[in-house]
């Protein structure tokens, strides 16, 4: 099935024990994994981590994982990612099989409507099916108010706003931005504090970690010299790594379709005339610069590669700095042979 906008977070907070499957598909693998993650929580649940290439080695083994009980006790969520096309007769033995012990979720990233790996998670009841897209800025503020509230913040929409923009719309990023400033104001849900901008000056992501995420955008744009010497400054253990790397991936979700109309013989400069008052307007320069330097098919290609980066990143022990440094200064080059 496919829950209607305003039930998302009610399919995954109080999850239907009758759903098997829960699909998170669409470009937006920080939201997707957000939600996942927010089913995990709902349950008190374990996550047995399985990839999509041994689900379609074996098909059978996605139904036998999530029918098998827990070693030690508890409940667990198996979690499949990344989950492609190659995953369907898997999920299909799981709707065949007897009510499992465990939900599976699955991290398909985009699905065209006529994936039958969609179709099928969307007419059965026994999954849920949640298209993960960027969020317009008012669901951006919404989303902000939404994750503070849960952390002791009472959030005004322009100081909402403000948190939204400084982390890219990202919903991994706000949350890991909000933990840190309940932290700074000692906010719990049992004694809410409100949330101003002198404490956004104080510590946001606007300051010095905020000027790690820059590095996405001086990679893109060819800025060696900056690059190399902000990456001289990250943690030994590059536990930036992983906001660095969903920076990137935003900032590519939007020149992606800005490009798609350069290429279908809009100008850059109509182009960036029409997205006006949605860019933040420190972003209007780099982001019409960038808008030449990459064209549709090297966008397509980076953001795979940077997808792969990711997985890479979530699924090691700890991130690692000389995999993103690395990465981020092939970025450079590339966008500086353009």
């Amino acid at each position: 099935m496919k829950p209607a906008k305003g039930a998302i977070g009610r399919a995954v907070d109080q999850p239907d024990q009758r759903h098997r499957l829960f699909l998170m598909f669409g470009p937006d693998n920080a939201q997707a994994r957000a939600l996942g993650d927010r089913l995990v929580e709902a349950l008190g649940a374990s996550r047995l981590l399985i990839s999509g290439a041994s689900v379609k080695s074996d098909p059978a083994s996605l139904a036998d994982e999530a029918g098998a009980m827990s070693l030690f006790g508890g409940k667990r969520v198996v979690w499949v990612e990344p989950a492609g096309e190659d995953v369907l007769a898997g999920v299909t033995a799981l709707f065949e099989a007897p009510p499992p012990e465990s939900p599976v979720v699955a991290i398909a990233g985009e699905l065209k409507s006529s994936s039958g790996l969609r179709k099928l998670a969307e007419g059965s009841p026994l999954a849920v099916a949640i298209g993960c897209y960027p969020p317009s800025d008012e669901d951006a503020v919404r989303m902000v108010v939404e994750i503070g509230r849960r952390h002791g913040l009472e959030i005004a929409s322009e100081v909402a706003a403000r948190v939204a923009a400084s982390c890219d719309n990202d919903r991994a990023l706000v949350a890991q931005e909000l933990i840190k400033l309940a932290l700074y104001l000692d906010a719990s849900t049992n004694a809410p504090r409100r949330l101003e901008h002198d404490a956004l000056d104080a510590v946001g992501a606007e300051n010095a970690e905020g000027n790690m995420l820059r590095l996405a955008d001086w990679a893109l744009n060819g800025d060696l010299a900056r690059l190399t010497g902000e990456l001289a400054h990250l943690s030994a253990a590059g536990s930036e790594a992983i906001p660095v790397v969903r920076a990137l991936q935003r900032r590519l979700l939007q020149l992606a379709p800005a490009r798609a109309q350069v290429e279908r013989g809009r100008s850059p400069n109509d182009v960036m005339a029409a997205l006006g008052k949605s860019l933040f307007w420190k972003d209007k320069e780099l982001l019409g610069q960038l808008l030449t330097k990459w064209d549709a098919k090297r966008l397509s290609a980076l953001s795979e590669r940077v997808g792969a980066l990711e997985r890479d990143l979530m699924f090691s022990p700890v991130p690692e700095r000389d995999a993103l440094g690395e990465e981020l200064i092939a970025i450079a080059r590339a966008a500086r042979r353009s």
